[in-house]
């Protein structure tokens, strides 16, 4: 989906969500927190309001916080108003914004070590929302920016702790060249532009590997992407090397591909329904068989699936929770 993004903090300050017939249609999915809702129930109740021909002409539904006083939304929610106004022309105080699901955030991503940030590859660091962090299989609003802070923090400290006083190392020029001619393939060949490629994996991904997801779905997602892997052979890039953006697309399809791919067969595997993962054909959360983490390694092009037990909360944090 493409537009402005909405901040949970207008459902938080009051906003009310209606279908097009002007139905408070939460009420129907979660009735006690209503609005207020996890982000995985309120997207489905949007997404399933929409399939069943409750949403607006444009695949939407209404989030209304115009019955709120002008000055309580101008207060609370400054940078929503601007925002609208400038890139929607619509004016909140006074109007209702037309909102759909869409792709946030990820919730998984690289394995490292909590206390440094260190990942598996040696000298590699990561933080923030490429690490499979504290958030689970449902991050609450707000809490991305503690996740860059703290873990950043802390992180950073590790980076410089790795590196004391170690010198640097040089790359073997015959590993920088095959480096060099991979990414250059697409340059002087005829072909499919990246952008057409780009969009079908995002077409892809968004229409079978969404809020609502199947094995029909996941397997048909599944071999389109294996179609796209034989695409990419025919990437055609023109133009120079300076700041080119088409190469940029390239470069990103060929990163996208195995983390589609890892996200689906993922998505397979786990035949439950946790958090922002809902299954059609497993709607039940099965703790006494999933209460795991999925884990991903990439060898030599082929993606292999394991799992990990989630570690026990430790003693310092569960006094804390308590």
């Amino acid at each position: 989906r493409e537009g402005v993004l909405v901040t949970g903090s207008v459902r938080g300050e009051g906003g009310i969500l209606l279908n097009v017939k002007g139905e408070r249609f939460m009420k129907e999915y979660d009735p006690v927190k209503m609005e207020l809702g996890t982000r995985d129930v309120v997207a489905r109740a949007i997404f399933n309001e929409i399939i069943q021909g409750r949403g607006t002409k444009n695949g939407g539904v209404w989030l209304d916080i115009s019955h709120k006083s002008k000055d309580f939304i101008e207060k609370k929610l400054p940078k929503m108003i601007s925002k609208f106004k400038d890139f929607a022309d619509v004016d909140i105080t006074k109007e209702k914004m037309e909102v759909a699901p869409t792709a946030h955030y990820a919730m998984g991503g690289l394995r490292v070590d909590v206390e440094t940030g260190h990942s598996n590859v040696n000298g590699l660091f990561a933080a923030g929302e490429v690490v499979a962090g504290v958030h689970g299989a449902n991050r609450l609003g707000g809490n991305s920016l503690i996740d860059i802070l703290v873990f950043g923090k802390s992180t950073g400290k590790g980076a410089a702790k790795y590196i004391g006083n170690k010198k640097r190392q040089n790359i073997p020029t015959n590993v920088v060249r095959q480096e060099e001619l991979r990414l250059n393939e697409p340059f002087g060949r005829k072909g499919v532009r990246p952008i057409i490629i780009k969009k079908k994996l995002q077409e892809i991904m968004w229409s079978n590997v969404g809020i609502v997801r199947n094995r029909k779905s996941l397997e048909k997602a599944l071999r389109e992407i294996r179609v796209i892997k034989r695409k990419v052979k025919n990437i055609s890039v023109g133009g120079s090397r300076i700041y080119n953006h088409e190469w940029i697309q390239h470069i990103d399809i060929l990163a996208m591909i195995p983390v589609c791919e890892a996200v689906i067969r993922s998505a397979l595997f786990r035949k439950e329904s946790r958090g922002a993962h809902y299954r059609t054909d497993y709607k039940n959360k099965d703790d006494k068989m999933w209460l795991r983490n999925i884990l991903v390694r990439l060898n030599i092009g082929k993606i292999n699936l394991f799992t990990g037990i989630v570690p026990k909360i430790p003693s310092r944090l569960t006094r804390l929770l308590k």
